[in-house]
């Protein structure tokens, strides 16, 4: 039997440990001391050096994130806020939908193809992990500019891998977003989130409960895979040394995956898990020390039981592994039999590693060897909060002064470079590679405002509804550049007025805070800002925050990326069928344009494409005028008024024109009535365009009224073009060709 690792720890006090290697500071190491009385052994600096790392513990964000619990808006339909591995929303019918959205930015700049792929493997078993059915994912996508050689190099492997992971789960990728800016050059963002439906009264939590019920690690088996990967990928700044670093991007098994998906789902149909986590940054660290925690707060566990890929892995590499397609139970005796049975029909392997303790402690075994004795809440719960010291960039007023950029008076030819510029073009030659109908309970799907799943024959022996869900993404890094509170709930207020746009009413948030480094003032300035705009917003239109993630340490060197908040908002529907469909569907329809439109250009595509400037103020956010928008439009589907819709945002009007022209290949023939530039180019907030059978125009401008949402008719759909009167003529042929050979020219 070897030394007992934790004896010889308590009796050489002063042998250096490698602390710093592993991302920790000197304080930090100080008091893992404090809290051990004693330095920590090699295995437990590893279980704290994960645990305690800003990816893994919010060290940085904690004191700022508060506001979402503190500001929450009251909501019957909420069932399990932040806090869990996922939130819970009551969606109806004794169902419940749950949804997520986290990053994996920093593995996708080292190995696009695995950082991404497995981005979505995590994602999903956070779903996983709540009791429910993955169902659909999205992705929100930020590369450097579309132009340059890094993008062709990330861009490609970042499609190929969540198109190869989700294609391969079965699972339809029904929306998200790709933007392009060379502020995200070497720092790219992959932001993937995954919805997930169950019964409401089967909601399943990360817990350790009862002394002597047992821990099984079932899934993969362990590898030197993803190593360190919370820690060292993304809680530091980048450098031009990504090579060094691939060991710690994790590679996906998406079939063992989809069994591990079908196996837990027979597990919690036979009632056998007591307790359930996924195993993804931090590992069986993680894993353990979070259901420990929060159960009865004991676990033994003995290491040498983990399955490994590679035998030749010591305690801490297992420890630190981020291997793929694991999952870790709390399961009774009693129920171990049963539960190994559905294991070994789906073909999963599953191993009883420890069993759960009333001791208070975390102790695990190595050859017979105490190799970790700690309190497990220490790790999970208790890591080091900084209240960072923050402060307005030194060039922000100037950034925010107004510059008066020359206008074309050619709107056609403006209109046109806007349509084929990269982040207004099609994106088909990506979502094409993503299978978006798998299962066939997709109803609307990208380039649609907002993702739609009918819910009804999702789960077995459902009952038939034809509820659904609708999902949207959306942020603006420009517009947080300018002014993150607004930028922060310009975010927001898109998703919200996308999801409300196809007829479902938002319900909850959930949202991925990319930032550049919590050690500079200037960048914790724009995430507080951000945070308290978003908890600010959140509260004001009565949607709570669900859960999230934080990404800092976006930059390379002392350049960081644009302030980027993505907001993820789900609604729900009560009739798909009743849905409204994006752009105009046929001709002869009245056309109309909801909301004022004000002069606002700071930040804008226009601002962005023809002059390559950014500064000035971001759009007015107007919360009410956003709530009123979208009461019109759930009320206005429900009734069967309306037509067809699509929220006016980046481009403006004349985006939005064009866009939905080319939805069916349907042309309008419109009327301004202001300045023909800010009519069309504009990026005012809280618009939408909607398109609604003659015969019932009466009924909505009424329904407007009542919301006091202005409605102003603009003209009527049909011919085969879009032809602003006494402005410009386009024929649809020359706008889908303009918008749709853009990305197939730079990408192939």
């Amino acid at each position: 039997m070897n030394t007992d690792s934790v004896k010889r720890a308590a009796e050489t006090p002063d042998e250096a440990m490698p602390f710093a290697e592993l991302g920790m500071k000197q304080d930090e190491y100080d008091r893992v001391k404090e809290i051990l009385g004693r330095r920590p052994t090699s295995s437990e600096l590893a279980i704290y050096s994960v645990m305690w790392s800003e990816h893994c513990s919010y060290k940085s964000s904690k004191v700022h994130l508060k506001q979402f619990a503190t500001k929450a808006p009251e909501s019957e339909a909420l069932l399990v806020g932040m806090g869990e591995n996922a939130g819970v929303v009551d969606i109806g019918d004794g169902w419940a939908a749950t949804f997520k959205i986290e990053s994996h930015n920093h593995p996708s700049y080292v190995e696009p193809h695995q950082g991404a792929a497995t981005g979505v493997g995590g994602i999903v078993r956070d779903i996983m992990s709540m009791g429910a059915r993955p169902i659909a994912v999205m992705d929100a996508l930020r590369f450097g500019g579309a132009d340059q050689a890094d993008t062709r190099r990330v861009l490609p492997g970042v499609v190929e891998g969540i198109s190869s992971y989700g294609n391969c789960l079965g699972l339809p990728n029904i929306g998200g977003e790709v933007v392009f800016d060379p502020c995200y050059i070497g720092n790219p963002l992959v932001n993937a989130l995954c919805v997930g439906l169950l019964r409401k009264d089967q909601i399943k939590l990360a817990t350790a409960p009862g002394p002597g019920n047992k821990v099984v690690l079932f899934g993969a088996s362990t590898g030197p895979d993803g190593i360190g990967g919370a820690s060292v990928l993304a809680s530091a700044t980048f450098e031009d040394e990504s090579e060094a670093k691939r060991p710690a991007v994790q590679v996906g098994d998406p079939f063992m995956e989809k069994l591990l998906i079908e196996c837990c789902l027979e597990l919690y149909a036979a009632d056998v898990v007591v307790g359930i986590q996924d195993l993804g940054a931090a590992g069986v660290s993680c894993a353990t020390t979070e259901l420990a925690a929060k159960g009865t707060g004991g676990m033994h566990v003995d290491l040498n039981l983990v399955p490994l890929r590679d035998s030749s892995l010591r305690p801490e590499e297992i420890l630190m592994s981020e291997s793929q397609e694991r999952m870790m139970a709390v399961v009774s005796p009693s129920d171990i039999p049963a539960f190994m049975a559905i294991c070994e029909k789906w073909d999963v392997p599953a191993v009883v590693i420890g069993e759960v303790t009333d001791t208070g402690r975390l102790v695990m075994t190595w050859d017979g060897s105490v190799i970790v004795d700690i309190p497990p809440g220490t790790a999970a719960d208790e890591g080091p909060v900084y209240e960072r010291p923050f402060h307005e960039p030194a060039g922000q007023a100037a950034l925010n002064q107004a510059v008066d950029l020359p206008r074309s008076e050619d709107l056609r030819a403006t209109l046109l470079q806007l349509l084929g510029s990269p982040n207004l073009a099609s994106k088909e030659w990506v979502t094409s590679q993503y299978d978006r109908y798998v299962r066939s309970n997709t109803v609307l799907a990208q380039p649609a405002d907002a993702g739609m799943l009918r819910i009804s024959e999702v789960m077995d022996g459902a009952t038939p509804t034809n509820r659904g869900i609708a999902l949207a993404t959306d942020g603006n890094g420009r517009y947080a550049k300018l002014d993150p509170y607004a930028g922060a709930q310009l975010a927001l207020a898109e998703a919200y007025r996308n999801v409300a746009v196809t007829g479902a009413k938002p319900l909850a948030v959930t949202n991925c805070l990319n930032f550049g480094s919590p050690e500079d003032p200037e960048v914790m300035w724009q995430f507080a800002e951000a945070v308290r705009g978003l908890a600010d917003a959140c509260k004001t239109l009565g949607v709570p925050v669900t859960g999230g993630n934080v990404s800092f340490y976006n930059q390379t060197g002392t350049a960081a990326i644009h302030p980027t908040p993505v907001v993820g908002v789900l609604g729900v529907i009560d009739d798909v069928a009743k849905r409204v469909r994006s752009g105009f569907l046929e001709p002869g329809l009245r056309i109309a344009l909801l909301g004022e439109t004000r002069e606002e250009f700071g930040g804008s595509e226009w601002a962005h494409v023809v002059h390559s400037h950014l500064g000035g103020l971001p759009p007015e956010v107007d919360l009410v005028a956003e709530q009123g928008l979208a009461s019109v439009m759930v009320e206005a589907a429900a009734r069967g008024l309306v037509a067809g819709s699509h929220d006016l945002s980046d481009g403006g009007l004349a985006i939005a024109l064009a866009e939905a022209c080319l939805a069916r290949g349907v042309g309008a023939t419109v009327s301004l009535v202001g300045d023909p530039f800010v009519d069309l180019f504009s990026e005012s907030s809280a618009r939408a365009l909607v398109a609604v059978r003659p015969e019932a125009f009466e009924e909505f401008a009424a329904l407007c009224a009542s919301h006091e949402v202005p409605c102003y008719g603009l003209g009527e759909t049909g011919g085969d073009a879009l032809v602003v009167e006494g402005v410009l003529a386009i024929s649809v042929a020359e706008l889908r060709d303009t918008h749709t050979k853009t990305l197939p020219a730079l990408f192939g």
